[in-house]
Formats: C-alpha cells, sequence, structure tokens
C-alpha cells in the first residue's frame, strides 16, 4: 500500500482542473488517476468548437482544451496514473487500483470523485423489435468518427434531442450522411437552445417534439423505424405511428453519473441528480470524500465542470490542513418548479452559489429560497429552460438567521 494526501479519481474537465487547484493550493502528494490511456476524458474526441469561452476566453475544440491543461499538469509536476482503473474504494478512503503492470491499495487522506457519467442505452429504454447493427449512442458514433475515422451510416435517424445528439446530427451532416429526423418524447428539447440553432436549424433538420421510436426493423442490418407522437401523459397518440427507411438509429436519451464506485463506499446519492448529497464544500457524507463534474450532476458545459472541479480541489486542501470543520447543515431541498439543487446541505457558514435545474421552459418568473420563516432571496430570470443551469449567489450575511431546512421554488 502507498498513501498520498489527494487521490482524484477521473480526468476529464473536473477532475484536471481539481488536481490543478489542489496542487497550486499547496497540496504535495497528490495522485490523478485515469482509466483510459490518455487524460482529457470525453473532450478527446469532441472536435468541435466551443470550449474554453469561460475558463480561457477563447473558444477552443476538445482536444485544445484538454491540452491546456495537459501543460498545466506536465508543469506542476502532478502525477498521473493512466490505463488504471480503480475497481474498490471504501469508506476509510483505500483504493485498490488496477492496470497492466498489476493491482495496487492506496491509503488518502483526501478522495476526489470526478468520474464522469455514461450514456443510456438502448436496454434502459426497451424499444421493441429486433437486435440489429447499425443502433449506437451519440457518444460511440462520436468516437467512432472523430477518433477511429468510421462511418456510422447514411440515413440518420436520432432519438432524444441531448447535446452529443445534436451535436452529432450536424456532423454527420457535413460527413454527407442524411439525418432524416431528431426525435424527442418530450414537449421541449433537453438540449441547449444554441444548438438546436447551430445544429438544427442552420441544417434543416427536423425536430418532432413530442414523438419517440415504438418499433425497430431489420435483421442484420437495421432498414427502418416506427416513430409516433405521444400525449401529454407519454402515452402513444393512436394512427400517429409513421415509418422512417434508414440504416443508423443513435440515441441521445440522458446521462448516467458514474457512481457505483461511490456507493461501494458508503457515500449517499440523490435520487434526482444520481450523483452525491453534497454539502457546500462539496464533500458527501464521508468525511474527506468530495464530487465534482458530471459524477455529481450533469453540466451544460465542460467549463462549468472545470470550474466545480477547481473549487472542489481548493476544498480538498483545506480539508487535509484541518481548515474544514465539522458544522451543523441546513437541508436544502427542491420546491414547486424544481427538478434538484445543489449542494443539498450548507452550513451557512460561508458564502454558497446554489446549481438549479427547472421542470419545464418557463419565462418571466422569479426564483425564490426561503426558509420557514422568511424568504432569503428572490431573483427575477427572463427565461428558464431544463437543458440551463441556473445559479444563485448567496452570502453568509444572508443565511445567518436560517432555522430550519432550506426550500428553493420558482413562482
Amino acid at each position: 500500500m502507498i498513501e498520498k494526501d489527494v487521490v482524484i479519481i477521473g480526468a476529464g474537465p473536473a477532475g484536471m482542473a481539481a488536481a490543478v487547484s489542489a496542487k497550486e493550493s499547496g497540496v504535495k502528494d497528490l495522485l490523478l488517476i485515469e482509466r483510459e490511456n490518455k487524460i482529457g476524458g470525453i473532450l478527446n474526441q469532441c472536435i468541435h468548437d466551443g470550449f474554453g469561452l469561460h475558463n480561457f476566453r477563447e473558444s477552443l475544440t476538445g482536444p485544445e482544451y484538454i491540452d491546456r491543461y495537459m501543460q498545466k499538469i506536465s508543469q506542476l509536476g502532478i502525477d498521473v496514473m493512466s490505463n488504471t482503473m480503480v475497481v474498490n474504494l471504501n469508506k476509510d478512503k483505500v483504493l485498490t487500483v488496477s492496470n497492466p503492470s498489476g493491482r495496487l491499495r492506496i491509503k488518502a487522506k483526501s478522495i476526489i470523485l470526478a468520474m464522469g457519467c455514461r450514456e443510456r442505452t438502448r436496454g434502459a429504454i426497451s424499444i421493441p423489435g429486433s437486435r440489429p447493427s447499425g443502433i449506437f449512442t451519440a457518444g460511440v458514433a462520436q468516437r467512432l468518427m472523430n477518433i477511429q475515422n468510421y462511418s456510422v451510416g447514411k440515413r440518420i435517424v436520432i432519438l432524444g434531442s441531448g447535446d452529443i445528439g445534436l451535436i452529432m446530427a450536424r456532423r454527420l451532416t457535413l460527413e454527407g450522411s442524411k439525418v432524416l429526423a431528431v426525435l424527442e418524447k418530450l414537449p421541449f428539447s433537453s438540449g441547449l437552445p444554441r444548438n438546436i440553432t447551430q445544429c438544427l436549424e442552420d441544417f434543416n433538420i427536423p425536430l418532432k417534439l413530442s414523438h419517440t421510436v415504438v418499433k425497430i426493423y431489420g435483421k442484420e442490418r437495421l432498414t427502418g423505424v416506427d416513430y409516433a407522437q405521444l400525449d401529454e401523459r407519454g402515452k402513444v397518440i393512436e394512427g400517429t405511428t409513421r415509418h422512417l427507411n434508414c440504416d443508423t438509429l443513435l440515441l441521445s436519451v440522458g446521462l448516467i453519473p458514474e457512481n457505483e464506485l461511490s456507493e461501494e463506499a458508503g457515500v449517499h446519492l440523490d435520487e434526482r441528480t444520481m450523483g452525491a448529497i453534497v454539502d457546500d464544500t462539496y464533500q458527501t457524507n464521508i468525511p474527506g470524500v468530495f464530487s465534482a463534474g458530471n459524477v455529481l450532476h450533469v453540466h451544460d458545459l465542460a467549463d462549468m465542470a472545470s470550474m466545480e472541479g477547481k473549487k472542489v480541489g481548493i476544498f480538498a486542501s483545506m480539508y487535509i490542513r484541518g481548515e474544514i470543520k465539522e458544522e451543523k447543515l441546513y437541508d436544502v431541498i427542491a420546491g414547486e418548479g424544481v427538478r434538484y439543487v445543489l449542494p443539498q446541505k450548507i452550513s451557512t457558514q460561508r458564502d454558497v452559489q446554489l446549481l438549479l435545474r427547472v421542470k419545464a421552459p418557463i419565462r418571466d418568473h422569479y426564483i425564490v429560497v426561503r426558509d420557514s420563516k422568511r424568504v432569503i432571496k428572490r431573483r427575477k430570470v427572463i427565461n428558464m429552460h431544463p437543458a440551463v443551469m441556473l445559479s444563485l449567489s448567496l452570502k453568509a450575511k444572508e443565511l445567518a438567521e436560517t432555522n430550519g431546512r432550506i426550500e428553493v421554488l420558482i413562482e
């Protein structure tokens, strides 16, 4: 067994940023673990630009964004263990890792969980029909095209309007494929509005809201799909089924935080975010174990995941110096119109930035933060959409008189 001050599991945008900030905050013995051969996570296959606008004030491709952090990691002399899988994590902050050199146990004073997320597959949404080739998640198709230089198909249907699916609609069109339609079961898109404009509308790709695939055809290769319109309850409307001849179906139907290790260690998870329940230092219920990035909750932008990782790297360094004490925590709950809010617990002893998502698109409403006795803060927002994460900053002095749980709601 070896011992480390801070171990970071996952070297995507959040993990890289956490490693850099922890090192810059004075952590000397730090280790960054990545299961792939190369650090950077999903951004290695994101060859489109738009990354770095918040962190670096310029538009970068995914690999360019990674390179900025790789340079910092190299300059700071941060130890990186790539091609290494963490196979076990316990509540005592002991990790068992495996790589081509064998197995190793690592004892950490503090751990940052930054494992990212995975895509939901066909099995998770139970589409009836045969099992032909030609059905991919959007991320797998992106990897095949951008890393391995394979074409995935010529006539494409995309199910789900998540951001990776929207970006792939544009990518496939530019490569000469025909994207027949993007189908979304919700009455609104689950992707960022800018991606709807830039990836669908600019290329005349139809987006059919309240529609889903109801059957798949083909024996060896996909030959077509049936799709239908859904009512307000998500049930198929009789007589609306249509057929599309296609050879490829891409699934962009949601992301699942990779929290199997977290559960194994006894980290409490939020059933809404499917990530850890954290306090205002992003610490979980296990002292010294922190969480950041898409493993905590799915972010809109890589920049936002990096900014969260940066904060958590600082908090982890504070923890090992004994600067984070046990404090009384108050629950923060999602009220009317709010899907989830983070952090789920706050101490009221420090400034905090609340992050939240609404349940449905709304305009000209207020975000309200209150406890049982008073309204702590009320802010009007012109346009709110489930695909766009909202934030609300609270000062410690605004929270000073809090006594009991805090509710965040839309009114």
